[in-house]
């Protein structure tokens, strides 16, 4: 299972090294060579989620006792994603930008407090897509740590439906044992009863041998 999450973690490594030194050659490109840059590294960007992905699920199959690094080693890569994404789009705003201002050639002076404007408008709408990123990694980190919960929980159930079980099979086996013990008593309870009736015949037949021994001696010497 770790074999894989390594596997899947180098190839994150190279994948987004590739992206950082894209994106840091886009503004440096002509416009046509921008373009396709641009394409690539979205294509790329889609490449590393769909791996973080797989990772994350790896990470889910891993025993909740030794999972712990790699949920850490996760949350740095989703936070390295997003910095990814935002210094892209930065980059395609500035993008944007000078192909506008290629567009509007001599016209872009007479139109400066326009593209200010718009670009503060494009800064503002970049920081709310920063704060619902970061919200949705909260989001997420929380969504981990209830499933994380909710396992834990499942394997204490486990845990104490094992346990039940062999509280009711100790106490099946106790009556079991009280069950024997009773026979028992019973059985030697039986035998002492013999034993005593043996013993009280014995003595009868001995008192009547007895007895018969001193009337017979009775009866002859008063014969003589």
């Amino acid at each position: 299972m770790s074999s894989d999450f390594e596997g899947y973690e180098q190839d994150f490594a190279v994948l987004t090294s590739e992206i950082t030194s894209k994106i840091g050659r886009v503004p440096k490109l002509s416009p046509d060579e921008k373009k396709q840059m641009v394409a690539n590294v979205e294509k790329q960007l889609e490449e590393a989620k769909e791996l973080l992905e797989q990772m994350d699920l790896e990470v889910r199959e891993i025993p909740s006792q030794s999972r712990g690094m790699y949920t850490s080693r996760m949350r740095s890569y989703k936070q390295e994603m997003g910095k990814l994404e935002t210094d892209f789009k930065r980059s395609r705003i500035a993008y944007s930008d000078e192909v506008r201002n290629e567009l509007l050639g001599d016209d872009g002076n007479s139109s400066e407090n326009q593209l200010i404007k718009l670009r503060e408008e494009r800064a503002h709408l970049l920081d709310n897509t920063e704060r619902l990123e970061r919200s949705s990694r909260r989001l997420e980190a929380g969504y981990q740590i209830a499933v994380e919960t909710e396992q834990i929980g499942q394997e204490m159930l486990e845990n104490l439906s094992h346990d039940r079980e062999k509280i009711q099979r100790a106490r099946e086996r106790l009556r079991e044992t009280d069950a024997n013990l009773g026979k028992s008593s019973r059985i030697l309870t039986g035998m002492l009863r013999r034993i005593i009736q043996n013993r009280i015949l014995v003595v009868i037949l001995a008192i009547i041998v007895v007895i018969t021994i001193l009337t017979a001696i009775f009866i002859s010497v008063k014969g003589h």
